[in-house]
């Protein structure tokens, strides 16, 4: 019985022998065969280390190949984060690699712990580092486990701050554009356009990254190189803007925003319920300095959408995204703000929300004799005050409506100008409200269709213009279903949103209400009247090269010795306007007598001589010059005090070899005539050479310890802000 005991066992024992050595067996075929391509790349991956290496973006120009947007190779140190998993090995290694990169340990744990950082990358320790330090690090491997050098790039912008707002800057990949990038193959650690071109022209200056595949040994040091693939640079981005005129169109804003603060707007009395008399705002003095708190301009070529000079204010300098700067630092720079007149890092040129005020109103004339409501030779006789006919009187006698609406203050009568008989082009050279007052109600009452709505938007309003900048603003047309939108936003009230009225098409005519503009689709709605029609989508890039545009001398780049991958300065027509011959004559006759000196009339109900808005300012526009047809505009502001009116210009060249169009608007900074005309009259006298643009050279260093965003700039010639009583301009446009 017991051998017949040990032999059971025995057996038991072979067959569990005999099953661990099968087991054994197919484990070694099972790792031999099926998981040998994986086994043997996890062998190689652990003798090996792969290095990203980063492509040189792209670089930014001018027009004349003036370098406005470079890069500058740098050192940044990096750890790999697998050595670092263990909170007390990462409290040494930060303890110790600290004072060398010269980063608080607390900034390093911080980086550590923040997503801006990919978790499957290196994290970096510190950029922009001293070569010796570079190489002390590499020798203390031993001290530093997982700490390596890397190559780099940092962006610098050798002309900033000018053309900021147009070229823009970058910074690191928000939560928000992780999924984007990470789905375009972008290292997560890097940092991208965030403003300007560098945004939206991102994937074509990003260029494609490389790779070197080391040998290491034990000591995870490099042995020798197993494979390279060498990055592709970026492409360069040739602009249409030309920084000389951009910076002298950014000093003339500039300049004009100062010379207006502190000039005073009235605070007038009023007669209040009761027969008692006050001010306006009574909290405030009998005079109110107009702050001026911003603006834009823009510059462009109406006969084929270039953009010359596009300038915003305030303004910044784009080195401070690069500077290395501590967050408490930039929040000083660039402090969160729900006031919009302090916003810095918007371009007003294409993003401002604007009413335009009498600058739109070429824009309802031609509605109007397109359509056929009156002809160029149309009489109407402006007492200063227009009655609307289509309301039901009982109505405006009980102040249900507005009824009545008045023309603008004469500065000599302090009374609504009265022009007596007008006819189109007499209405745009003064600028007659109750004209316009005419066709906003009767375009509305005497035709099915929305015809205003119709017309104004062929000039592009309400829509937009297709610019290559980013956040560009369409802008609003006013209508029925708007109406309804603002109501159920509660923008305006639910009773105000149940329909579109005269009311709201008077308000139109004259540029008001709820209509919205950017300067960029004002500039671009004159250069189609300036064309015959052609509405041309407005451009900023002009070319884009291949990577290695040559340098050429001091600050500029050899655009001539390069090859153009694409050209993107040809004619985008967005469409064309007929515009009869005979009322384009009665557009560019009306605009051309603003800026003639006594291109005004004489009231045939008073007599007095009502000038044209713009004459006194263009009374020394010298006959060498480009000629030019314009409109000034006094936007209302809030309450209709004074101070917060804004000042709107827009002018275009009558010499076809010449065709340039502009517009400025400055805001809360008073009538058309004495704050944006001076920008754009001294920028028409640049392009015409009488007066001479600043030499564009390159920046001063920046001063990491300045409290502004950008160095104030300011013209040195001001003969061109000169008015024929040497000060402000004494008409009410």
């Amino acid at each position: 019985m017991a051998s017949d005991r040990r032999a059971s066992r025995l057996g038991v024992l072979a067959l569990v022998g005999v099953m661990l050595f099968g087991l054994v067996g197919v484990r070694m075929w099972f790792l031999q065969t099926v998981r040998a391509e994986e086994l043997q790349q996890r062998v190689t991956f652990a003798k090996t280390r792969t290095v990203d290496l980063i492509p040189e973006r792209g670089r930014i120009f001018d027009v004349n190949g003036r370098i406005l947007a470079d890069n500058r190779p740098t050192l940044n140190v990096t750890v790999d984060r697998a050595v670092i998993r263990r909170s007390a090995d990462r409290a040494e290694l930060f303890r110790r690699v600290s004072g060398w990169i010269k980063v608080p340990v607390d900034e390093l744990e911080r980086r550590y712990n923040s997503v801006r950082y990919s978790p499957f990358l290196p994290l970096p320790l510190g950029e922009d580092i001293e070569e010796p330090v570079a190489i002390a690090l590499l020798e203390r491997v031993e001290d530093f486990p997982g700490v390596n050098v890397e190559n780099g790039w940092q962006r610098v912008y050798p002309y900033a701050p000018h053309a900021a707002h147009v070229v823009g800057y970058m910074g690191a990949i928000t939560a928000e554009q992780l999924s984007r990038y990470r789905a375009l193959g972008y290292n997560m650690n890097q940092r991208v356009g965030q403003f300007g071109i560098e945004l939206s022209m991102e994937t074509e200056l990003h260029g494609t990254w490389g790779r070197r595949v080391y040998e290491v040994d034990a000591a995870n040091r490099p042995v020798r190189v197993l494979e390279e693939i060498p990055p592709i640079n970026g492409f360069d981005v040739q602009l249409s803007i030309d920084l000389e005129m951009q910076m002298y169109v950014e000093q003339a804003l500039e300049t004009s925003l100062e010379l207006r603060r502190g000039q005073p707007a009235p605070n007038p009395l009023v007669q209040r319920p009761g027969g008692t008399a006050e001010r306006l705002a009574p909290d405030l003095p009998g005079e109110v300095p107009f702050p001026a708190p911003a603006g834009s301009a823009v510059l462009m070529n109406y006969d084929n959408g270039q953009v010359v000079a596009m300038a915003s204010y305030p303004t910044f300098d784009n080195r401070w995204f690069e500077a290395g700067i501590s967050g408490e630092k930039f929040r000083e720079l660039f402090p969160v703000t729900d006031d919009p007149d302090l916003s810095i890092l918007v371009n007003r040129a294409i993003q401002g929300r604007y009413n335009l005020g009498s600058t739109f109103k070429p824009f309802p004339m031609f509605a109007a004799l397109n359509n056929g409501l009156f002809g160029p030779d149309e009489i109407f006789r402006d007492t200063g005050e227009y009655k609307m006919f289509s309301v039901d009187p009982d109505r405006c006698r009980a102040g249900l409506v507005r009824c009545v609406y008045r023309n603008a203050i004469c500065s000599g009568t302090g009374r609504p100008c009265s022009y007596g008989n007008v006819d189109p082009v007499d209405a745009l050279a003064v600028s007659s409200d109750g004209f316009f007052y005419r066709i906003g109600e009767e375009l509305l009452v005497y035709y099915d269709t929305p015809v205003l709505q119709e017309e104004v938007r062929k000039f592009g309003f309400g829509e937009r213009s297709g610019i290559d900048l980013p956040f560009e603003f369409a802008g609003t047309v006013p209508d029925r279903e708007l109406k309804r939108r603002y109501a159920e936003l509660g923008i305006i009230s639910v009773d105000e949103g149940r329909g579109y009225f005269a009311g709201d098409n008077v308000q139109m005519s004259i540029g008001q209400g709820l209509l919205s503009a950017t300067p960029l689709q004002l500039a671009n709605g004159y250069g189609a009247i300036a064309s015959n029609g052609f509405l041309y989508r407005p451009k900023v890039v002009l070319a884009i090269y291949e990577p290695g545009v040559p340098a050429g001398d001091v600050g500029m780049a050899d655009i001539a010795g390069g090859r153009i991958h694409e050209w993107r300065g040809q004619r985008d027509l967005e469409r064309r306007i007929e515009i009869p011959s005979e009322i384009k004559d009665v557009l560019v006759d009306g605009l051309t007598r603003v800026v003639t000196p006594r291109g005004g009339l004489v009231s045939s109900i008073t007599g007095n001589y009502h000038r044209a808005t713009g004459e006194n300012l263009f009374f020394d526009y010298p006959s060498s010059a480009i000629p030019l047809a314009g409109k000034t505009g006094t936007a209302q502001g809030r309450n209709n005090y004074a101070w917060n009116d804004s000042s709107a210009f827009v002018a275009f060249s009558l010499d076809d070899d010449r065709p340039y169009v502009m517009s400025a608007y400055l805001e809360k900074a008073g009538y058309g005539s004495q704050a944006a005309a001076p920008v754009v009259k001294c920028t028409f006298l640049a392009l015409s050479g009488v007066v001479n643009t600043p030499e564009a050279a390159p920046s001063d260093p920046l001063d990491p310890a300045s409290t502004v965003v950008a160095a104030p700039q300011k013209l040195r010639n001001l003969s061109c802000f000169n008015t024929r009583f040497g000060g402000g301009v004494a008409t009410r446009e």
